[in-house]
């Protein structure tokens, strides 16, 4: 009877997936994109769920892009470089640099696209993969419950942050957030509630939410099974850029 738990407002969107359409983009074969925000809603980045067939494809990227598997295994060709990557293994791959992004097995993947911002003086980076089992993690604000995994350097060279978050059943931000950075947010693993603006949403596994700039924030773990999401934000850059 037209009822979802998705709800858009000019500084956040809550995407579930009652609501997700495919589509396709340039470049891709036998893979379809679920778009969950963009610049048309007001963002600094796109960010998409692609859902690959046995040997889809994703073709090149206008800007820098950032590759997160979700399930099965791909590969990544860039440039002379060629990486498969499982369940958790990711990618940052540079502006301008020749790529493919092709599905061994049906596979999905968190897809993160922008252009990049050059700083004078500072040079750009280069290609990283890695998985996030392999990145030490860290408790937020020193509560153990609340864990970090920062799954790209904290250099001038990048100009966004990719993080993923932990939480045990009940743990909870310590503040209500508001600052600068606009956020992308996947939920990976169980579930909560996100405060968003002066508005209280439940949120599960599959959920996408987009926070613009400025926007109060913030998140409680809910149920018996610890929650975790993928988060994006910009990072690094002058606020008059």
């Amino acid at each position: 009877m037209g009822h979802t738990r998705s709800v858009r407002r000019p500084s956040y969107l809550l995407h579930t997936p009652d609501t997700f359409i495919p589509t396709q983009i340039p470049g891709a074969s036998k893979a379809s994109v679920i778009v969950h925000v963009s610049p048309a809603m007001g963002a600094g980045f796109t960010q998409y769920t692609a859902e690959f067939e046995p040997g889809g494809v994703l073709g090149a990227a206008a800007g820098e892009r950032f590759v997160y598997v979700l399930t099965g295994t791909v590969t990544v060709d860039a440039g002379p470089h060629k990486h498969a990557l499982a369940k958790g293994g990711y990618a940052y791959i540079p502006q301008g640099v020749e790529q493919r992004v092709a599905a061994i097995e049906k596979a999905r993947a968190a897809v993160i696209e922008k252009p990049y911002r050059l700083v004078p003086g500072i040079g750009a980076p280069e290609l990283l993969v890695g998985h996030e089992a392999d990145v030490k993690s860290q408790a937020l604000m020193g509560d153990e419950a609340l864990q970090v995994r920062s799954l790209l350097p904290d250099t001038m060279a990048f100009d966004f942050a990719v993080n993923t978050m932990s939480y045990q059943p009940g743990a909870a931000l310590s503040m209500v957030e508001i600052h600068v950075m606009e956020h992308g947010l996947l939920m990976l693993e169980g579930g909560g509630i996100y405060r968003l603006d002066d508005e209280w949403h439940p949120v599960t596994v599959g959920d996408f939410i987009w926070m613009a700039p400025y926007c109060p924030q913030w998140f409680g773990a809910l149920g018996k099974t610890p929650a975790k999401y993928l988060i994006y934000k910009d990072w690094n850059r002058h606020p008059l850029e």
